[in-house]
């Protein structure tokens, strides 16, 4: 390689020695570089000689296709040479490599599926992270498999996590990597906040922004918008409106031409007005760009309840984005970014983006650790952990696929893999292969992928899109949502190696292969049906009553809303019942209901929670009969055990005992933690509970006490007694307390005449509280000292009780009087 980064002048030049030596000593290195430094381009190139990448490749992952493709082509112009020789690129359904190729950028998805098939990457000596701030999941997930790799296979592999505006001291401290910083050199720009925005009026509100910056500034202008569909809305209203300018969409979908175009400076030397999606953040440098212009949104892929796959939502920006696209237009010289939203607004805003890792779907990341042979995503680095509720229902619905069996891949599940999409898309084309329904089936996972092509109100059946599609390829017609829907459904043909289908669609047909991609919304009308449905999930939804769909006895819901209660089916088709035999399962259902009265025990026949036939067990599973009804009692218990008083008490004996004496052996037997452990104590007394008014009969003094050892049980009878003598010879009831308070003793003041200190409990350590009562049993005293109340107190009181109880007998020396049960009346003068 005769090229010399160094001689050209970008600010990531005065790093590049740094990097190297860095990387040439630790395995995990961190660049932080602002955009525009020159550090996706140079940095790959000025590594390439290094001794440990010898023979060996540099892979570098960026987070979309235009931008590998574009840094892969500017890498191989600085070579001098045609794409493909010693730079290329891999993006999914398209490949430039070749057998003298040493630098591949990749799209994440692709890094993924090359660590899967082979987890060592022998070949390959350094995989680099660029954009790494915008934290996708793939990006997360090849991070965690490469710490993986380094860990177990390769600690000479070298990973270098490069980012603009990552928290990297955090980022550092978690890989415990050294950190390489290239200042850059942004000039300042000035922001201009323009009012509140309104996200209904995005296109319009941005055309007139960007001819307002078009008058008031020279140089070309780039304009942030969430997506496709604002940018067309835009781009026709300037075409019409701002003369002199050429107008360049940007975004994914664009043929690579186009995006060439809007990337490259005008040949004519006219101003441009570049209208771009988030593509242009970062990666990418556009030439000649002063003026920015941001719409404040941004469009991401999140899990969508409604089709159990991932779809695009329109949100807010957060600041950190704000600053990367301001800071676009400060490449060249001081520029402006015109802010469509107030300065209260930007304050309101999120400091950064949230990791997708948070919101997305987690289908594909659990069966691409499934493959890798990690059951435990806890034992992988994660800058931010996949979150416990999102795995669960992630590992839930590859199960119910048969991609996993207790939680390890299957050979279907190895299968779906090998399919670029979505596991449930995957599973139905590979059921549809087994079933020779390829032809439809590609037609279907490309409709399911994309948004609905027809208008609003053209009913939910999904057969009426694949129609469309069918006439829209037979007619060769135009339309940007069918045809992009057709994109799609070649890309599946081509994988599979078949011709495309006009022919009429079977809706049953179509209706088999939605139940093996979603066989929890496998949905039966509701008797008396109005348009109702119970699904296999155990959900109710309904389709429009005038819909031709409504009145169907089965359907295959594909979109539906995910709200409690009653949802909305969008997308279904009708199922003939006799392609459900397979998924008819036999179940036993052993089951509390107090409201039913109890203790249910049914053999079903089942599709997921719909009901085909119930019969009564008679005789149920004694495991599961005792594990509904610990379960009802952990849900219900406070309304189901008879909780008396003096099973509180007793609770607050052992919990006394416990506070009392920190790290001894005393047991939590609060409830709560009683209703946890449920099993342990309980269980062995289960035999005759069939409904709500048997747990009555349990006598749960028996039961906690015998829970507790011998010996404590001992110990608890002497250091918390349930009652203690007084003078008067009566067994009074000490009460205890949950917290640990001290105890009271609530007696009769004439009963205690004699006793000179203070009962103590707990081998003497735990004074009792006295509540010393009156005749009529009224508290006159609470001392925690009573021989300090027959010194002092006494004789105050004695004279209000003389007053109050005359014909009772108030001695004057408390000392030596006779205690008495009862009433010792006044000896008469």
């Amino acid at each position: 390689m005769t090229f010399d980064p160094h001689t050209i002048d970008l600010p990531i030049v005065d790093v590049l020695d740094e990097a190297s030596n860095q990387l040439s000593e630790n395995n995990t290195v961190i660049l932080h570089a602002p955009p525009g430094a020159g550090k996706s381009t140079l940095l790959p190139l000025a590594l390439l000689d290094l001794p440990f990448l010898k023979e060996k490749k540099i892979l570098m992952l960026e987070p979309r296709r235009l931008a590998a493709k574009s840094i892969a082509q500017r890498m191989s112009t600085l070579l001098e040479e045609p794409l493909g020789k010693t730079v290329g690129y891999r993006i999914r359904f398209e490949t430039r490599v070749s057998d003298t190729t040493r630098i591949e950028v990749l799209t994440e998805g692709i890094l993924t599926r090359m660590l899967q098939n082979d987890q060592e990457l022998e070949n390959v000596g350094l995989i680099i992270f660029d954009e790494f701030h915008e934290r996708s999941i793939h990006a997360d997930a090849a991070l965690a498999l490469c710490r993986e790799a380094q860990s177990v296979l390769r600690p000479e592999l070298r990973l270098l996590i490069m980012s603009a505006t990552l928290n990297v001291p955090q980022l550092s401290s978690l890989l415990n990597a050294p950190v390489v910083a290239s200042d850059g050199r942004q000039y300042p720009v000035e922001i201009i906040y323009t009012g509140e925005p309104d996200r209904t009026l995005i296109p319009e509100m941005a055309s007139q922004t960007i001819i307002k910056a078009a008058k008031e500034n020279d140089g070309d202008i780039l304009a942030f918008f969430p997506g496709q569909g604002e940018i067309r809305k835009s781009e026709e209203l300037l075409r019409r409106n701002l003369k002199g300018f050429h107008i360049h969409p940007l975004y994914g979908q664009l043929p690579f031409k186009q995006q060439q175009a809007a990337i490259w400076p005008n040949r004519e030397g006219k101003r441009k007005v570049v209208l771009a999606t988030s593509i242009a953040e970062t990666s990418l440098t556009i030439e000649g760009i002063k003026v920015v212009v941001d719409a404040g949104y941004g469009r991401a892929s999140r899990f969508d309840p409604r089709s159990g796959l991932s779809a695009l939502h329109t949100h807010l920006i957060s600041k950190d984005v704000a600053d990367q696209r301001a800071g676009r237009a400060g490449r060249l010289e001081a520029g402006k970014c015109y802010r469509m939203w107030s300065l209260g607004t930007h304050e309101r805003l999120d400091e950064h983006r949230t990791p997708e890792i948070m919101e997305a779907d987690l289908a594909s990341l659990v069966l691409d650790l499934a493959l890798w042979g990690i059951t435990d995503v806890n034992q992988l680095t994660w800058l931010t952990p996949p979150p416990k509720g999102k795995l669960k229902q992630a590992s839930d619905i590859l199960h119910e696929l048969g991609a996993l069996d207790k939680g390890r891949i299957t050979e279907h599940g190895k299968k779906m893999h090998k399919i670029p999409c979505h596991p449930r898309l995957a599973h139905l084309l590979l059921i549809a292969e087994e079933q020779d329904l390829l032809d439809l089936a590609t037609d279907l996972a490309a409709v399911l992928e994309e948004r609905d092509p027809l208008p609003p109100n053209s009913g939910i059946d999904i057969n009426l899109r694949i129609e469309a599609l069918r006439k829209h390829r037979s007619e060769d017609r135009q339309g940007r949502g069918l045809s992009r829907i057709e994109k799609v459904a070649a890309s599946y043909r081509k994988l599979f190696d078949i011709e495309s289908s006009d022919e009429p669609v079977d809706d049953f047909e179509t209706g088999f292969l939605l139940a093996q991609a979603y066989p929890e919304r496998i949905a039966s009308a509701r008797p008396g049906n109005n348009a109702q449905f119970q699904l296999a999930n155990g959900k109710l939804a309904m389709a429009g009553h005038r819909d031709d769909l409504a009145h169907e006895a089965w359907l295959a819901v594909a979109h539906l809303d995910a709200r409690d209660g009653m949802g909305k089916i969008f997308l279904a088709s009708p199922l003939n019942p006799q392609d459900l035999a397979p998924l008819v399962k036999e179940v036993e259902i052993v089951k509390w209901d107090t409201d039913d009265g109890g203790l249910v025990a049914t053999k079903d026949l089942r599709i997921g929670n719909i009901i085909l036939q119930s019969k009564p067990l008679p005789e149920p599973d004694e495991s599961r009969r005792s594990e509904a009804i610990l379960n009802a009692v952990r849900e219900e218990g406070a309304q189901l055990l008879d909780i008396s008083e003096e099973v509180k008490q007793l609770q607050y004996r052992v919990l006394s005992l416990r506070k009392w004496n920190p790290g001894g052996p005393w047991p939590d037997l609060s409830l709560i933690t009683l209703l946890l452990t449920v099993e342990e104590w309980l269980s062995p007394y289960l035999d005759q509970i069939k409904k709500p008014e048997d747990f009555r009969k349990l006598n749960l003094i028996d039961i906690l006490t015998h829970f507790l050892p011998y010996e404590l049980q001992q110990e608890l009878s002497e250091k918390a007694p349930i009652k203690i003598e007084v003078p008067s010879g009566s067994n009074i009831k000490i009460e205890y307390f949950e917290d640990g308070a001290p105890p009271v003793l609530a007696a009769r003041l004439q009963e205690l005449f004699g006793m000179g200190e203070t009962p103590k409990i707990n081998n003497g350590k735990t004074g009792l509280l006295m509540h010393l009562l009156s005749p009529g049993f009224k508290p006159v005293q609470i001392t925690s000292d009573l021989k300090s109340f027959w010194d002092n107190t006494y004789f105050e009181v004695r004279k209000e009780l003389k007053r109050r109880y005359p014909k009772h007998e108030w001695p004057d020396d408390p000392w030596s009087a006779e205690a008495v049960r009862g009433v010792k009346r006044r000896n008469k003068q």
